[in-house]
């Protein structure tokens, strides 16, 4: 069965960051600093972030 990307229990907002970490086998840490720094540059981060939310609560309905 193929891998799905799901919002993660370890979260602090809304669990992007840490289902992005769990599908990827990463440090939830490294994947938030990733987001921040993104964030950052051009407000890029907050809108991929809301995007891949969206995307992933539409898809795990």
């Amino acid at each position: 069965m193929a891998k799905q990307l799901k919002l993660s229990s370890n979260k602090v907002l809304l669990g992007v960051c840490g289902g992005i970490a769990d599908y990827f086998d990463m440090d939830p840490t490294v994947v938030r600093v990733i987001t921040v720094i993104l964030a950052m540059c051009g407000f890029v981060g907050i809108g991929l972030y809301l995007i891949i939310w969206l995307i992933i609560t539409l898809s795990n309905e």
